[in-house]
């Protein structure tokens, strides 16, 4: 099941989109007034859970769902728009990137990698999924993409075991880590390269945790101006999803609402000789089998 934020007639809306895709209902024609996907997250009991499931698959002809809109006539919006705090970021989670990446900074490159890189990346505002990615070209000359799988934690959770981490999760969504690799060389670390406006595209969706096997296998991509750059799996990732919640979770607690974003395949802009950085005018577009994709314009 599909939840998204989505504007239509001006009004903004969280709402579950139908099963083939066509059409999306608003929560609030189910007698649930959420305003904010946020409080979905946090809220949402089990039986309303259900329920929407099953009006997903609703004829809205047949059903007369008050506020049902198709698909092409919204807005889609990002699923989280404001986090409630800064994302956490898994650094080099896929071999064949950590080794790309020490080519590019000319490192030494042994193989090992014995603990997670963690770190965090402000987001003031999420951009939509068809939204724009502000190049800042005055301070930055090496914007990158990076597509990663976004992990939204359903409640809070603390010292949990690799064995319960699923529990904790309430769905995935695709999130383009855009980074300005000057900005986090100069710095020595990656908070301030990552976190300018405008960097953090999210959507079009959140796949709720239920819909599919756990833990995920999916194919992921990231496209440049339609080239293929990306193409990977998250099966991949060398610190899987058990490891990384009850890791953070022994140390801190995760709230609901917390995104992890769990780090991204070879293939970046930096990856390649030379470098293929973004520009002004290129589109950036990043897909995860079962998800969806999001495209977004450099500005």
């Amino acid at each position: 099941m599909k939840l998204v934020t989505y504007e239509v007639d001006r009004r903004k809306d969280i709402g579950v989109v139908s099963k083939d895709e066509m059409w999306v209902f608003p929560l609030r024609a189910f007698g649930m007034e959420y305003k904010e996907m946020l409080e979905v997250i946090k809220g949402l009991s089990q039986s309303e859970l259900d329920l929407l499931e099953h009006a997903s698959g609703l004829d809205p002809y047949k059903s007369n769902i008050v506020g049902a809109a198709m698909m092409k006539e919204v807005r889609l919006l990002a699923p989280i728009r404001t986090p409630e705090q800064d994302i956490i970021c898994l650094g080099l989670n896929y071999m064949e990137h950590a080794e790309e990446s020490a080519r590019f900074k000319k490192e030494e490159f042994d193989g090992k990698r014995p603990n997670a890189v963690y770190f965090s990346k402000r987001v003031n505002e999420a951009v939509n999924p068809y939204g724009e990615i502000l190049s800042h070209s005055d301070m930055v000359d090496s914007l990158d993409y990076e597509a990663e799988l976004g992990v939204i934690i359903g409640k809070d959770a603390k010292d949990v075991s690799p064995e319960r981490a699923k529990e904790y999760i309430f769905g995935y969504t695709i999130i383009n880590d855009v980074s300005a690799r000057n900005v986090q060389n100069a710095h020595k670390q990656w908070y301030f390269g990552k976190s300018l406006d405008g960097f953090t595209p999210m959507g079009p969706c959140i796949l709720t945790a239920n819909s599919i096997s756990y833990p995920p296998e999916l194919g992921i991509q990231s496209k440049v101006n339609g080239e293929l750059r990306q193409d990977s799996n998250t099966r991949l990732m060398i610190f899987n999803i058990d490891h990384i919640v009850s890791e953070l979770s022994k140390g801190m607690t995760l709230r609901a609402g917390t995104i992890i974003s769990t780090g991204t395949p070879k293939g970046v802009g930096m990856g390649f000789e030379p470098p293929k950085f973004l520009a002004a005018g290129d589109e950036v577009e990043c897909l995860i089998e079962g998800i969806g994709a999001i495209k977004n314009k450099v500005v």
